[in-house]
């Protein structure tokens, strides 16, 4: 059933405003949340280098930390593909690294494959993501984000953290593609086209 187009832009400015008004609240209740600890952990850099999760803010004091399912999803390969274009942006203000549970090898492999410019560190052998909430008991590794700052003291805290999901605020397909005309329909990303 299709409805007056005055009809329905007018609902959705109301939705939108709505949706507006939520991540406003949603951005302070960020604001408002205790840090959490969090261990420094010694990641693999896609070189194959030990490094500490402090050594990764390089010299800022805040660390967007994205927790990627590695080679074998291409909905976490759509998601970096996106951030891979606002890199710089983001490296303006903090540091930008994503990781996954991938060998460096098959990383640094998968990312030139993609043209991926920005840092990439294995969490194999580690428990960063489990206890970071992105990977559960049974080994299975979620996709999402956690945003860390170094204090003073050089500690490590978690100042927030979200997951990516279909529809997120992280990926612009998601919020594009239901603006056609029939929708996302049957489409799903791919590693290739």
């Amino acid at each position: 059933m299709t409805r007056p187009a005055a009809e329905v832009d007018k609902e959705m400015d109301l939705i939108w405003d709505q949706i507006r008004d939520a991540q406003k609240r949603i951005a302070a209740l960020r604001l408002e949340r205790e840090p959490e600890p969090v261990q420094d952990y010694e990641v693999t850099t896609s070189n194959g280098a030990k490094v500490r999760l402090s050594a990764l803010f390089g010299g800022k004091r805040d660390l967007i930390l994205v927790h990627n399912m590695g080679r074998q999803c291409p909905m976490c390969t759509t998601w970096a593909d996106g951030f891979n274009g606002v890199r710089q942006h983001l490296e303006d203000r903090a540091a930008f690294v994503v990781s996954s549970p991938d060998d460096p090898a098959v990383q640094q492999e998968f990312a030139a494959s993609r043209g991926w410019t920005f840092r990439m560190v294995s969490t194999k052998d580690t428990t960063l993501a489990a206890d970071l909430g992105f990977r559960d008991d049974k080994g299975r590794h979620w996709p999402g984000v956690s945003v860390l700052w170094k204090a003073d003291d050089g500690r490590v805290v978690r100042v927030g953290l979200s997951s990516f999901g279909p529809g997120d605020e992280f990926s612009p397909v998601f919020n594009l593609l239901p603006m056609l005309k029939d929708g996302q329909g049957e489409w799903w990303p791919k590693f290739s086209y």
